[in-house]
């Protein structure tokens, strides 16, 4: 049981469930944020269930809109080691992240721009005379490189 700050009242906690629809996650979802040590496991009562803070839903929401802006499991963790006045650290994660993300949306363009040039040249062979570029280029053993 936690004793509530703001009334002094002895608050008994939330069961997995209740924490889990607090949250909007699954109950297999805040298992699994146990197993991997994002969020500690409370001690099993004796008699009973174990119960959760409710300030516990709150870090369960953190994650999940970390998740959302491309955070791993891993950057968020470290996220949750900084208080809110490591700025500058959550910064260098943050940018980190928005460089990675960045590579990947160039990488994609250059992969759009390749498939384009295949579905066109597709289309101008529409009488089949010579062999299909894609299926031409999908059949040679070097790799696709975005960069090149």
């Amino acid at each position: 049981m936690n004793t509530n700050s703001t009334t002094g009242r002895t608050d008994p906690g939330l069961t997995i469930g209740h924490l889990a629809k607090a949250a909007g996650v699954n109950v297999e979802t805040v298992r699994y944020y146990q197993r991997i040590g994002l969020i500690r496991e409370p001690l099993k009562p004796a008699q009973g269930y174990r119960r959760y803070p409710a300030s516990l839903a709150e870090t369960i929401r953190f994650v999940k809109r970390a998740q959302e802006l491309g955070f791993s499991l891993n950057e968020i963790t470290d996220l949750l080691s900084l208080n809110a006045r490591n700025c500058d650290e959550a910064r260098a994660i943050a940018e980190h992240k928005h460089a990675v993300i960045q590579q990947r949306i160039d990488d994609l363009n250059a992969i759009q721009r390749e498939l384009s040039r295949l579905i066109n040249a597709c289309r101008k062979n529409g009488s089949g005379q010579e062999q299909c570029a894609i299926i031409a280029t999908l059949s040679k053993t070097t790799e696709f490189n975005p960069e090149s």
